[in-house]
């Protein structure tokens, strides 16, 4: 039997039950019997059973699949969201496929046609900036869409996140009623995000009489660029006394070099990240943060995406709250 991919009748005949049993075992184990589900299942592992799901993609039945889109596998953020995104879809016998696309709206595109071509019941997306051509593909496949982490007034079908706008504005007020003045905004990618909390960041300066500055540097966020960008901004702003970085991992970058030229932190240079991640907050000082609910954020965008498949009316846009950490570095 191994030369050749195990058929239904050849699972019915050693369980010993019809091939209609079977099937709807594999469709749902709660369709059949407890004593059938034992029997079933106890053979299937025997055999090392591979389900092969073409011909019920073929027929139109649903693939039990959800395709993630991730902008890159290298930013720690969406560990988190991808572990809240697994928690509901493992629960409810959904399999992820999950990709990225380098923060390439044109790889993205492409990586989109790809998961729709494998029949996905559904779509989540970590960024709202795709090409026409991609939102012509989300249009004609027809299927339950997320856009996760921001909350914008214009989105495709469904939106969970948080406000990064007033996210920045709240740290950065902290960072100014703490005294400091000559705050700048560490960006990473040139992202949509990013760019929101600049806004955020951006606006309470000027509401405090501050003149807001920002460095962009086009790079993915880690400790390297944070370390990067303080000896870009040490030069060019001397009198800097204060960094927003847009990523915990870029702030502890600029923590490190402040404590390799012995520069007291916060006393001379205030330093905020974003995220909550856990190597902010395992540091010895710990960094000032904005929390965010990245794993809510996942769990929250699975739940409202069955139920959308089950035919529930759901919410289009839900909005999470953050928190505001001041850590030991403000």
């Amino acid at each position: 039997m191994k030369d050749k991919r195990i058929s239904l009748q050849d699972i019915a005949n050693l369980t010993g039950v019809t091939k209609m049993t079977i099937s709807r075992y594999l469709r749902d184990p709660k369709q059949v019997s407890e004593k059938n589900q034992e029997k079933i299942a106890k053979v299937l592992k025997e055999i090392q059973y591979i389900p092969n799901l073409a011909p019920q993609i073929m027929l139109g039945s649903r693939s039990h699949c959800i395709g993630i889109v991730i902008p890159s596998f290298k930013n720690q953020i969406f560990t988190e969201v991808l572990a809240g995104i697994e928690s509901v879809a493992s629960a409810h016998h959904y399999q992820t496929i999950i990709t990225n696309y380098n923060y390439d709206k044109q790889l993205e595109e492409e990586k989109i046609i790809n998961l729709l071509s494998y029949n996905i019941d559904a779509l989540v997306l970590m960024e709202k900036d795709h090409t026409e051509a991609t939102l012509q593909y989300l249009k004609t496949a027809n299927i339950p869409v997320v856009e996760l982490m921001d909350i914008t007034q214009s989105f495709f079908d469904i939106q969970v996140g948080f406000d990064n706008e007033q996210a920045a504005y709240d740290m950065t007020l902290q960072m100014i009623e703490s005294g400091k003045k000559n705050i700048i905004y560490f960006n990473s990618v040139a992202s949509a995000r990013d760019t929101q909390r600049y806004h955020g960041y951006q606006r309470v300066m000027k509401q405090a009489g501050l003149t807001p500055h920002q460095i962009i540097p086009d790079a993915i966020s880690s400790i390297d660029l944070g370390k990067s960008l303080f000896h870009q901004a040490i030069q060019k702003y001397p009198d800097m006394d204060g960094v927003l970085c847009t990523n915990d991992d870029m702030a502890i970058g600029v923590l490190l070099e402040c404590l390799n030229y012995n520069i007291p932190v916060p006393e001379q240079i205030a330093i905020a990240g974003f995220h909550g991640l856990e190597i902010g907050r395992a540091n010895p000082q710990k960094i000032a943060t904005v929390i965010t609910p990245r794993f809510e954020i996942g769990k929250v965008a699975i739940e409202l995406l069955l139920k959308r498949l089950n035919g529930e009316k759901v919410k289009s846009s839900v909005k999470l709250d953050y928190k505001i950490d001041k850590g030991q570095t403000v």
